[in-house]
C-alpha cells in the first residue's frame, strides 16, 4: 500500500501498538505525534491520520483533525475513549473508532480511508462509527 499514516497519540505503547497494526493493514507509518505541532509537523508527507482527542497540549485533537484535512487534505479518523468531545470537529472526519480499540477496526478503517471514493453509507466495521454528511455538518451513526 503506498499510503502513509499518520499517528497522533500521545500515549508511547498505545501509538506503537496502532504503529504495528498500521504496519500488518500493508500501509506506511509516516510520523507519530503526540501533539499539535508534531503532528502538523509531519503532515506534509502523510495521506491518512488516526486521531486521538487529548494530547500532550491538552484535549487538541479535534483542532487537529480540522486542520490535517483542510490544510493538507488528509483523511482522518478519530481513535478515543471519548467520541462525545468531537462535536462539529466530526466535519473534518470519516468517522470514529472509539477505545478500546480491535485491530481488525483500525485495519478496515484504513483501507475505506484509502479508497478513491469512501462509501460511508454502505460500511459496516465493528467499531467505527463513521460520519454522514448532512447539509453542511456531519452527523454520528453508531455502527456495529
Amino acid at each position: 500500500m503506498d499510503k502513509k499514516v499518520l499517528i497522533v497519540e500521545d500515549e508511547i505503547f498505545v501509538a506503537l501498538e496502532i504503529e504495528q497494526i498500521v504496519e500488518d493493514a500493508g500501509f506506511t507509518v509516516g510520523a507519530i505525534a503526540a501533539d499539535r505541532c508534531a503532528a502538523l509537523e509531519s503532515a506534509d508527507s502523510c495521506d491518512i491520520a488516526l486521531v486521538d482527542l487529548n494530547l500532550r497540549d491538552g484535549p487538541t485533537g479535534p483542532q487537529i483533525g480540522i486542520e490535517l484535512a483542510r490544510r493538507y487534505g488528509i483523511r482522518v479518523i478519530y481513535v478515543t475513549a471519548n467520541p462525545s468531545q468531537i462535536g462539529e470537529a466530526s466535519v473534518a472526519a470519516l468517522g470514529v473508532i472509539t477505545k478500546p480499540f480491535r485491530a481488525q477496526s483500525i485495519s478496515a478503517a484504513l483501507q475505506l480511508a484509502a479508497e478513491d471514493e469512501p462509501d460511508l453509507e454502505e460500511t459496516e466495521i465493528a467499531g467505527f462509527t463513521p460520519f454522514r454528511q448532512h447539509g453542511s455538518w456531519n452527523v454520528m451513526e453508531s455502527r456495529g
